[in-house]
């Protein structure tokens, strides 16, 4: 993946931004000092994240809650996905004892734990990540019935449409369509705008119109390719989407923020993007923004709703720790209750544990909470499978552009390059 696909910062998203570029800006010194010793006899706990701007206050409440016991140090990883498992994958192939806790994109446990990278939670540790946590995040955290990661944060795609112009939302991708075609016939603004470019972002497309047909790209336990009846199905409305007229004529190379952009410009009646275009909106564009509700992300047919690939991120342990137990014990801290509601809150990254959504003071930052729980409840996984980066990569190339698939065909040519890819069993650069 060259680019996240799921964006942080539902209510702060400048202040994201700045600190991306501040990490890299320092990314050469901290990595000088990752090896470092223990500080007085106190483990130096090494945490591996993502950039994210308020993470350093949870940091300093577990070091707090610690009471001397360990000290957690943020060692901020590269903005780009790609960069930061490059990092890791280079760092923990060597064996390097000088990481901890590690910030793993969700799609990236099996492969890490596949590689016997990280450690099993097991005991008392699996039991209070598994107690209150979403399914459909813990799915992402397994890997051959074992948990391997904890799950901090996830993140689903909404539809946010215009509600001056569709009084209410469509429930399937032929009805948003058609209802945008009638908008253009109108001389309405009209466009459904949403990535579309050969990356990841196309990806995640394609695997939520999979499950929203009930089709399946692998098997069960991740080791053969399907590319079923529901996948074909999936091609179908992409490739209808792509063809049907509503489109930007920018789709074929879109990706988040740029689809954010011209929806925020008045473009589009339809959008389906991640929540952080709520609050980009509310300032680039308010009166826009009052007329901007959301939904969940529509389905494929009519009755039964859609089913959106979630993101986020899995706390997951090195297996060179030189302080594995610490090493557990900061990451239940990083990602309880308390902290997940913080960075909710203040960071824009949707909690895993349930019960946050029902806090009060989330109401604020997340007025389409109740949307982002209920898709949840019902979400669905990329492939889980140490090989995801290769079917990821042959994936995105198939289905560009999506207005040249022919959908049995391309289904043959997919089921192909996905059986080709599970082979590789991840890819070490």
């Amino acid at each position: 993946m060259s680019e996240r696909s799921d964006p942080v910062g539902v209510r702060r998203r400048p202040r994201v931004r700045m600190a991306a570029t501040a990490a890299a800006l320092t990314f050469v010194a901290p990595m000088a000092a990752c090896a470092s010793g223990d500080d007085g006899g106190v483990p130096t706990i090494n945490l591996y994240y993502p950039p994210e701007q308020n993470l350093q206050q949870v940091v300093d409440r577990c070091n707090t809650e610690a009471g001397g016991r360990y000290r957690i140090v943020n060692r901020v990883l590269p903005r780009e996905a790609d960069e930061q498992r490059v990092q890791m994958v280079r760092r923990l192939a060597a064996e390097d004892d000088g990481m901890d806790v590690l910030g793993l994109d969700v799609t990236w446990t099996q492969e890490f734990a596949s590689a016997d990278w990280i450690r099993e939670w097991t005991g008392q540790d699996r039991a209070e990540v598994e107690e209150g946590t979403l399914e459909g995040p813990l799915e992402t955290a397994r890997y051959e019935d074992k948990l391997y990661a904890a799950p901090k944060n996830t993140n689903v795609q909404l539809l946010w449409y215009r509600k001056d112009l569709v009084p209410e939302p469509p429930t399937t991708w032929d009805e948003m369509i058609s209802t945008a075609q009638r908008l253009r016939d109108q001389g309405q603004p009209h466009q459904v705008l949403t990535m579309g470019a050969q990356y990841e972002g196309l990806v995640v497309l394609y695997n939520t119109l999979v499950a929203s047909a009930g089709g399946n790209i692998l098997n069960d336990d991740g080791t053969e390719a399907v590319v079923d009846d529901g996948a074909v199905r999936a091609l179908e409305v992409l490739r209808n989407f792509a063809t049907s007229g509503v489109t930007s004529p920018s789709f074929s190379n879109a990706t988040e923020d740029p689809v954010r952009l011209e929806f925020q410009s008045g473009n589009g009646a339809f959008q389906v993007n991640w929540p952080f275009v709520y609050p980009a909106m509310q300032e680039a564009n308010p009166e826009l923004a009052e007329q901007v509700a959301w939904a969940r992300v529509p389905g494929v047919e009519e009755g039964t709703p859609g089913r959106v690939t979630i993101g986020g991120i899995n706390l997951a342990v090195s297996r060179y720790s030189e302080h594995p137990e610490e090493s557990f014990e900061a990451a239940r801290c990083l990602r309880n209750a308390e902290n997940q509601k913080f960075s909710a809150i203040n960071d824009g990254v949707p909690p895993t544990i349930e019960s946050v959504y029902e806090d009060p003071e989330m109401d604020e930052a997340y007025p389409m909470k109740e949307t982002i729980l209920e898709q949840l409840r019902d979400s669905a996984v990329r492939p889980l499978t140490p090989a995801y980066q290769s079917i990821s990569t042959v994936t995105s190339a198939i289905l560009s552009p999506p207005a040249a698939i022919d959908p049995q065909a391309t289904a043959d040519e997919l089921r192909e390059a996905v059986a080709a890819a599970l082979e590789s069993r991840g890819v070490l650069p």
